[in-house]
């Protein structure tokens, strides 16, 4: 049997706030917007080529920007961050983790499975990015 991650609440302070930043700068694809009542509403989030979705939660149980270590995953981390910029997403420089401390990535470098950069969106929570653009084969 299969355990598939569905949707992970994200806890934001203005929903129009979020759903912007969300669909227009990051360009998560609007799977719904329901009104479920006077005063609450769901509105779920796609990132492009994910089967995991994003649910943006005002008035939650968990506090707006505590949200910490959300990644998704790029085959071009470099072609991500650009991205990232024309859309006016602040995000930090490409860093490379390994066994060592992180450092900027080098211009030519292979970044797969080391390659990351980081952002924040308008509340606080944080997001990295990981390129990985082949998986190793595994021995049989």
């Amino acid at each position: 049997m299969d355990w598939k991650l569905e949707v992970v609440v994200v806890p934001v302070t203005d929903i129009d706030r979020a759903l912007s930043f969300y669909a227009e700068q990051l360009g998560f694809k609007l799977d719904h917007d329901i009104k479920v009542g006077p005063s609450r509403r769901i509105v779920q989030l796609t990132p492009r080529g994910s089967g995991c979705s994003i649910v943006l939660g005002a008035g939650q149980a968990m506090t707006p920007g505590s949200l910490h270590g959300l990644q998704l995953t790029v085959s071009d981390v470099r072609a991500a961050r650009a991205e990232l910029l024309d859309h006016q997403v602040e995000v930090g420089e490409i860093q490379v983790m390994g066994s060592a401390a992180p450092r900027p990535a080098e211009p030519e470098e292979d970044l797969n499975y080391v390659g990351f950069l980081f952002f924040k969106d308008p509340d606080g929570n944080s997001w990295a990015v990981q390129q990985i653009n082949h998986r190793p084969v595994a021995p049989k």
